[in-house]
């Protein structure tokens, strides 16, 4: 079994047209194709494309009005023993 990578285009007819060169004749083989479009910059999703909720980051973010959150003392770093 051989896998090989390819990047072509799909045309404005919506058929994609493939013309690998295997170096087999005369002989059946079995072929398996999986595609998955890929996004250029200018096609990224929105986040409401991306399931995200209308107004969620805008509502969100810096929306925490309670007081300061803190890291409390981590505490000493427990000293355990090597594994060889």
């Amino acid at each position: 079994m051989h896998s090989i990578k390819l990047t072509k285009r799909i045309g404005a007819d919506g058929v994609l047209h493939l013309d690998i060169p295997v170096g087999i004749t005369d002989k059946e083989v079995e072929i398996m194709v999986i595609y998955q479009p890929l996004e250029t910059k200018t096609q990224q999703k929105t986040p409401e494309q991306r399931i995200w909720m209308p107004g969620f980051f805008e509502e969100v973010i810096g929306g925490w009005v309670g007081e300061p959150l803190e890291r409390p003392e981590q505490g000493n770093y427990e000293i355990r023993e090597q594994l060889f």
